[in-house]
Order: structure tokens, then C-alpha cells, then sequence
């Protein structure tokens, strides 16, 4: 498509795509497909520059009003991705966002799996058990990425990490950290296989400082993976009987709690500091 002037990028009228993405909108679909969806011009410009596979791109007309959006435009056809355009009205139908960009990509984000993931001595990993609200569980990850974790794990009853929201969440931390998803049997089986050392994360547990003087005394060099809970229920107990130290982080008299993804931020740094 062209007007007159300076040569625009070529949009493709739209296709399938938009019928693609409603059914990612699902997770069955996205487990099945492989595919994940993004929204908005950073976390586009994200994944572009960490080099995730693009399958497509669908963009409003209002995209190409803004310099930055016409030359995401010309990067995404650079890398040799197919640009859809559709009416604003059913690009807003499509939208994930109350206030949406202009622009939804289809991408194949990375599968990691536990033979991908085998942490070094010294290293600290993120487990996320049962967290529920995507937008946690995205920004748990990127704590994780942010503070150096070697990789988070992501077990049962959590919400799907390539979900839009936890992507959006992530802020593109997902397309450089390993994010691995396992059953309990497979993240016992993988922590075993790897000497990992595991913390749970409870109330009534160790005080973090003390939990770490204990282990500066031991001397201990493996790695330790962080586990984190649902804010209401915490820790499922099968975990809880396979973690070598429970740990809680010291409140303030008449603090009940703090948000999961705060407290995993505590634990990791704290943890990375001291290895």
C-alpha cells in the first residue's frame, strides 16, 4: 500500500489472522499451537530485538499516525513478517488492552523443557507454585530475570505465562529468561538430578536472615531454587515436605502479607547476595 510522498511500509489487507488470534485468545490453544499473542509497540519491539519467531502481525490504522509505529512497521517487514491491517473497531474487538496500540503479534515463543534448564553451582532459581493472576506471575518472572535468576520453573495451578497479560507483565523479560513448565513429579525428578537446594517461602517459617546465616556457615555452594505461593493458600504441602528450609521474610508488627511478586524480589536478592 501507497501513498504519495515518502514510500510506506506495504500492509497486507487482512486474512486468517484474525481468526488466529481469537483462538489464542485460549490457553488449550496456545499449549497446542506453540503460539503466543503480544500487544502494544514496546513488547513488540521487544521480541523483535530478543530474535522470537513471528508468525504474523495485525495493526490498526492508527499505528501508522506515529513515526515509532510506521518504523516498527518497517523492522517487522525487514525481519520478513507478514503486517495485516484491519479497521479500528475490529482491531479494538481483538484488542487484549482497554487502551490498545495499534498493533497484536503472533509469535512462537521458546519451549524450554528440564533438560534445557540445568542450573550451575552458585545459581538461584524462581519456582512460582499456584499463582493465579497472570499479571503475578509475569512480574515474577520479570523479578527473576532482573535480579540474575538462572531461570524460573512454573508448576501446577499458575496461570500461563504466555498468556498477553503475563507477557505484557514480563515487559519482555519471557523472551530472554528460561521459563520451564513442570508437573511436581518432573520438578522433584529435576531438582534431584541437579542438586538443587529448595526454599519454600511461609509465614511461620525461618527468618530470612537467620536462614541465611545458616547457610553461609555450611558453606554450601549448589544451587537454590526460591519457591513462592499462592497469597492466600501458600506453598501446597507435598512441596513443602521435599523443601529443605522454609523461610519468611521479617514484617512489621500488624502486617499480615506482602504481594508474591514483592516477596519473591526479596528472596532472590537477599539469596543472589549471599552466594
Amino acid at each position: 500500500m501507497r501513498g504519495r510522498g515518502p514510500e510506506r511500509p506495504r500492509i497486507l489487507i487482512a486474512s486468517n489472522l484474525p481468526s488466529t488470534i481469537r483462538d489464542l485468545q485460549r490457553r488449550k490453544a496456545r499449549g497446542r499451537r506453540g503460539l503466543a499473542l503480544i500487544e502494544g509497540v514496546r513488547l513488540v519491539e521487544e521480541a523483535l530485538a530478543a530474535g522470537v519467531a513471528f508468525k504474523g502481525a495485525l495493526v490498526a490504522p492508527d499505528l501508522a499516525r506515529t513515526a515509532r509505529g510506521t518504523a516498527l512497521v518497517a523492522e517487522l517487514e525487514r525481519h520478513a513478517v507478514e503486517v495485516e491491517e484491519i479497521g479500528a473497531r475490529s482491531f479494538a474487538q481483538l484488542a487484549d488492552t482497554e487502551t490498545p496500540q495499534g498493533i497484536i503479534a503472533v509469535i512462537e515463543p521458546r519451549r524450554w523443557s528440564a533438560s534445557d534448564f540445568a542450573p550451575r553451582p552458585g545459581a538461584v532459581a524462581l519456582v512460582i507454585d499456584g499463582v493465579q493472576d497472570p499479571g503475578n506471575v509475569g512480574t515474577l518472572i520479570r523479578t527473576a530475570h532482573a535480579l540474575g535468576a538462572a531461570g524460573t520453573v512454573v508448576l501446577r495451578g499458575t496461570a500461563d505465562p504466555t498468556s498477553p497479560k503475563a507477557l505484557r507483565a514480563a515487559m519482555g523479560a519471557t523472551f530472554r529468561h528460561p521459563v520451564v513448565l513442570l508437573d511436581d513429579n518432573g520438578f522433584i525428578a529435576w531438582a534431584r538430578t541437579h542438586a538443587v537446594t529448595l526454599w519454600a517461602a511461609a509465614a511461620d517459617g525461618v527468618p530470612l536472615p537467620k536462614a541465611l546465616g545458616a547457610r553461609d556457615g555450611e558453606r554450601g555452594t549448589g544451587p537454590i531454587a526460591v519457591i513462592v505461593g499462592n497469597e492466600g493458600a501458600g506453598i501446597r504441602p507435598q512441596l513443602n515436605a521435599v523443601a529443605a528450609q522454609r523461610v519468611a521474610i521479617p514484617l512489621t508488627q500488624g502486617a499480615e502479607s506482602l504481594n508474591v511478586a514483592v516477596a519473591a524480589g526479596i528472596l532472590l536478592y537477599e539469596v543472589t547476595r549471599g552466594r
